[in-house]
């Protein structure tokens, strides 16, 4: 909240982003400061009497002892209202278009301050209560058509209730009454345009269970290790093992309405990409450009490190915004690890004492804090309506060591473990998600919700296909001692049938226009039909068929081809079914045995 008494402090001393100032008797912890002549944005992280430790959020190089530091009394906040879709912001919500656009550089020059909302822009503002009515915190005011693909709804703002005196219907800026609300005598004039601390988690009224799905269109995801919405996950892995791939596939696919990418302090050229990728990728559902219902938060490892620590924030505090509207938000963290670095250093310069690696001893805590303002909720509001966060967030852990602090600590907070290995990113198969290390704590829960949709059969399907890509791990062992003719009929059969769950069912083509996404029937309706082949081959194996007359059967290229079959097209899936047992009954009838049915 602001403060009326402005203070004033002076440079004492500089260590890169920390910088030390004096007289600052007064402040609190987290107040924003303008530091040095050219009033470069930080924010007190340590207060030691009149001494202020501030982490400065841009490059220090330049500033002098004396200079002075002037604190603004209100803590590090983002604006939220119309204008958040489609914007690329820095890490503290500096919107690079607007930026480019005053500053006529690509660079953004130190010092600057435009607003992160634009206040010129006029938006329709519909009401959707009206004079008279009562309203309470949360219950929508009016809704505004931010994009093509998002209704923008304007609440009722925190610890704010009493009876609509005024309600206007009509083009406004951001900073223009649409509304006043009078509490007794007081009147209470309110805009679209808010303020929210980024380190304080937005109230909600009730928080859910994870039971309902989050669909990516992975099967790999999907059917072996799903997440709730509202759910919570971490992807670590290597160097080259397609944790940026995977978070635009879910970015694109996963059934969510609004997105938030944050880009924590990765490389340059990777953020390019996304900057360049995502306003031509078009929304599958509706066929709009991807960005119509995306907030990207650009924050590059060339930027200062300070900032990254605040991107995360940033990013969190918007996914709770449009939440709160009611909307299921997929909040994408690339990567934490990152985040954590920045955490470490800034710790370093602090003088506190160190951790696990160097990392302070509060990263675990840090980590949680972040991770738990996920979630599926009921918003504040008399209509009850429900929103989510679901945050998956990427680890780069050095050298794909996965016993790392950020990882493990990473680990004890999220419930789903994507586990990318090296191995299978060289092998070429993507996603490269481990399916023997990986896990989902949400799939006991979600196997009920699927198993009410397709009869138990689901969770069945799904334990199976587990244990024998299991099985084939433990077989290949035996093969790579004694080789493959120790194996018996049977044995063999598991091998081929977890080939054709790795190959068939597994890898998955982000670049074809159909493999990239296969919705629950079309991944259920796959799955079954691999393992109604395993079934029929290892029955009509033990009534004395080859093993050769099995696996050269002309079916199993139908097989291999049903990742590319149209969604238009599922019931070719069913009919593949009746078929498999067609050709083991004549395979068998041949052999003069009974026919299967």
């Amino acid at each position: 909240m602001a403060n009326d008494k402005i203070i004033k402090g002076s440079i004492a001393k500089i260590s890169g982003p920390l910088v030390v100032a004096e007289g600052m008797a007064g402040a609190c912890m987290f107040d924003v400061v303008r530091v040095g002549d050219m009033g470069l944005v930080g924010e007190i992280i340590e207060l030691r009497g009149e001494t202020a430790s501030v982490q400065v959020y841009e490059e220090t190089s330049g500033l002098m002892p004396g200079e002075p530091v002037t604190s603004t009394a209100e803590p590090l906040s983002v604006e939220l209202g119309p204008g958040l879709i489609e914007q690329f912001y820095d890490g503290i919500q500096r919107p690079l278009r607007l930026i480019e656009e005053v500053a006529g550089s690509s660079f953004i020059p130190r010092g600057i301050s435009v607003p992160s909302i634009d206040r010129t822009r006029k938006w329709a503002f519909v009401p959707k209560v009206k004079k008279g009515d009562r309203v309470a915190a949360g219950d929508v005011l009016g809704v505004v058509q931010e994009t093509v693909l998002v209704e923008h709804r304007i609440l009722v703002p925190q610890g704010l209730a009493g009876e609509v005196s005024e309600i206007r219907a009509g083009e406004f800026t951001v900073e223009e009454t649409v509304a006043v609300i009078k509490d007794g005598a007081e009147k209470t004039n309110v805009t679209m345009l808010r303020r929210w601390p980024v380190r304080v988690g937005r109230p909600v009224a009730r928080r859910l269970p994870p039971v309902v799905p989050l669909s990516t269109g992975q099967r790999v995801v999907d059917m072996l290790f799903p997440i709730a919405r509202g759910g919570t996950a971490c992807v670590p892995g290597p160097f080259g093992s397609g944790k940026t791939v995977i978070q635009h596939q879910l970015a694109k696919w996963a059934d969510a309405e609004i997105v938030v990418y944050v880009g924590c302090g990765e490389r340059g050229n990777e953020m390019t990409d996304v900057l360049l990728e995502f306003p031509e990728l078009e929304d599958p559902r509706s066929g709009q450009p991807l960005m119509k219902r995306t907030v990207l938060i650009a924050n590059t490892s060339n930027m200062p490190v300070a900032a990254r620590e605040a991107s995360m924030y940033t990013g969190i505090t918007i996914a709770e915004y449009y939440r709160d509207m009611g909307y299921s938000v997929a909040l994408m963290a690339d990567s934490t690890s990152r985040w954590a670095e920045a955490l470490r250093e800034m710790s370093s310069r602090l003088e506190e004492m160190p951790g696990e690696e160097g990392y302070p001893a509060y990263l675990g805590t840090r980590l949680a804090s972040f991770y738990e303002r996920a979630g599926r909720a009921v918003c504040l509001g008399s209509d009850g309506r429900e929103g989510a966060i679901s945050a998956i967030g990427a680890v780069s852990p050095p050298g794909g060591d996965l016993s790392e602090p950020v990882t493990q600590n990473t680990l004890r907070v999220s419930k789903v473990f994507w586990g990318l290995d090296a191995t299978l990113a060289y092998q070429r198969h993507f996603p490269a998600i481990n399916w023997l290390d990986s896990y989902s704590l949400y799939a006991e829960k979600l196997g009920e919700y699927w198993d009410a949709r397709y009869e138990g059969e689901w969770s069945v399907f799904r334990i199976e296909a587990m244990s024998l890509l299991e099985d084939e791990n433990g077989l290949k062992e035996i093969v790579r001692l004694v080789g493959i003719d120790a194996l018996s009929k049977e044995e063999r059969m598991v091998l081929e049938t977890a080939k054709s769950l790795r190959e068939d069912f597994l890898h998955q083509n982000a670049f074809h226009e159909i493999d990239t996404y296969a919705s629950m029937d079309k991944q259920f309706r796959m799955l079954r039909n691999i393992l109604v082949f395993h079934h029929l081959a290892m029955d009509a194996l033990k009534r004395g068929a080859l093993l050769k007359e099995v696996f050269d059967l002309p079916i199993r290229d139908r097989i291999s081809r049903m990742r590319y079959l149209e969604e238009a097209k599922l019931e070719d899936l069913d009919r593949l079914e009746e078929e498999l047992k067609q050709v083991f009954g004549d395979l068998l009838s041949a052999g003069g045995e009974s026919d299967v049915a």
